[in-house]
């Protein structure tokens, strides 16, 4: 990665005016769930494993039944029980309502089978329904932190009958526009489209919603054969994208939100040990791009197929028994708990990604992989250090050797996260 990626990364800190994460570890780190009501052994565990973000659709079907009247009991018990256990709600305002737009026949995505859905808000009056709706959500949920996401993955099939940047965007402005007037101070993010559309990206950032919102959400996803530090090219584009069509130059420097991206540990997919260190790499790379929050996906794997995509995306299995990326996840929140990224040592072999990070005491520890073959790497540091702790992703321990300035790691494409004193 480029030395001036961490240096956007290390300036963004400063500019977030929103109630958005600072870039300190684990402060960001996120993880979609699929339910309201009670599983609270599901927040506990997602609280041990140091996530201080879930994210979750918010649904309209479900909370107004009535023109009108709008029933929020369910989020009421979510948000409660998040902020027993310190964890924030990324809440995503979403899918259509029989009450304000017709019915259509589609086909299921993941199933294939018919079924009947409901058009997305696409007329003047669901639009202004979507958005008094989205308004009142978000005043009865002022002062509880929220982050409201307009929408979800509108560039694919979640918009119906099927996407159109120029009605979505239409969506987003007027429920950006009526939130704002509900709450000033309500943080709000979007597209939250899947993967990087550019031409639907341009058509959202260049549609005026920029002047009323916090963050520009994207899903970057990516096939395994892409490794989470890929992704730094895209946000890259994705910021020159922001700063052309930004009203302002404060709004030049909206952050990125990673809002939902995780890899599939199904047969044909990757191991779910390689799923551990994606998890990890990712949480760090985006860090080190500057993104603020980003949400892994998913909580727990939806389903009991090995062979299914869908069904094994969870740190935790269908049964909330631990899988090694939810150690990973306890590993690097207690690991860089505190920490910050202060530069990136330029090493011999430039395949090695080798970071430095500190924390408001001083302390110092570094977090090292390669992309390339594992080997042994000499690092120079520039103070000594007289004692080195290391573990690795899933929180093992590792040998290091530390003799003043100089340090011998064991690099692999698993990050390896050590302790130094002096």
């Amino acid at each position: 990665m480029k030395k001036l990626v961490l240096a956007l990364a290390l300036c963004a800190a400063n500019v977030f005016a929103a109630d958005l994460p600072p870039l300190t570890f684990p402060e960001g780190v996120g993880v979609n769930i699929h339910f309201t009501r009670g599983n609270e052994r599901d927040l506990d565990m997602i609280r041990d494993a140091g996530f201080k973000f879930i994210r979750m659709d918010f649904g309209w079907s479900a909370t107004e039944r009535k023109k009108g009247e709008y029933n929020w009991s369910a989020y009421d018990e979510l948000t409660a029980n998040l902020e027993k256990r310190g964890i924030r709600p990324l809440y995503i305002l979403d899918y259509g309502n029989a009450l304000y737009e017709g019915q259509m026949a589609s086909i299921n995505p993941i199933t294939r089978k018919p079924v009947m859905e409901t058009a997305s808000p696409q007329h003047p009056e669901s639009v202004a329904a979507f958005a008094r709706w989205a308004a009142a959500s978000a005043k009865h949920f002022k002062g509880r932190r929220v982050i409201w996401e307009i929408w979800n993955e509108p560039n694919i099939f979640f918009w119906k009958p099927k996407p159109n940047a120029d009605q979505y965007a239409t969506l987003a402005l007027a429920t950006a526009k009526a939130v704002r007037e509900a709450d000033p101070d309500a943080t709000i993010i979007g597209p939250a489209s899947s993967e990087f559309p550019w031409p639907f990206l341009e058509t959202f950032l260049k549609s005026g919603v920029l002047e009323y919102i916090d963050g520009v959400s994207v899903h970057p996803y990516r096939n395994r054969k892409k490794s989470p530090e890929t992704a730094e090219v895209d946000y890259a584009k994705l910021r020159g994208l922001i700063e052309r069509y930004a009203p302002t130059e404060a709004k030049k420097k909206l952050p990125i939100i990673s809002g939902e991206w995780g890899y599939s540990s199904n047969t044909k997919n990757i191991s779910v040990q390689t799923q551990a260190v994606f998890f990890a790499r990712q949480q760090i790379a985006n860090v080190m791009n500057g993104i603020p929050l980003s949400i892994w996906y998913d909580w727990k794997n939806d389903g009991k197929d090995p062979n299914e995509n869908e069904h094994n995306f969870g740190t935790v299995d269908y049964d909330l028994t631990p899988k090694p990326a939810y150690l990973a996840a306890q590993t690097l929140t207690r690991e860089l708990k505190g920490f910050h990224i202060t530069r990136r040592i330029a090493p011999a072999n430039t395949n090695d990604i080798v970071l430095v990070l500190n924390n408001a005491g001083g302390s110092t520890k570094l977090v090292a992989w390669t992309l390339g073959e594992a080997h042994m790497a000499n690092i120079e540091m520039e103070e000594s250090f007289r004692k080195a702790r290391a573990v690795d992703v899933t929180g093992q321990v590792a040998n290091v050797t530390a003799k003043q300035k100089q340090l011998e790691v064991p690099l692999s494409f698993a990050p390896i996260y050590v302790t130094l004193e002096k």
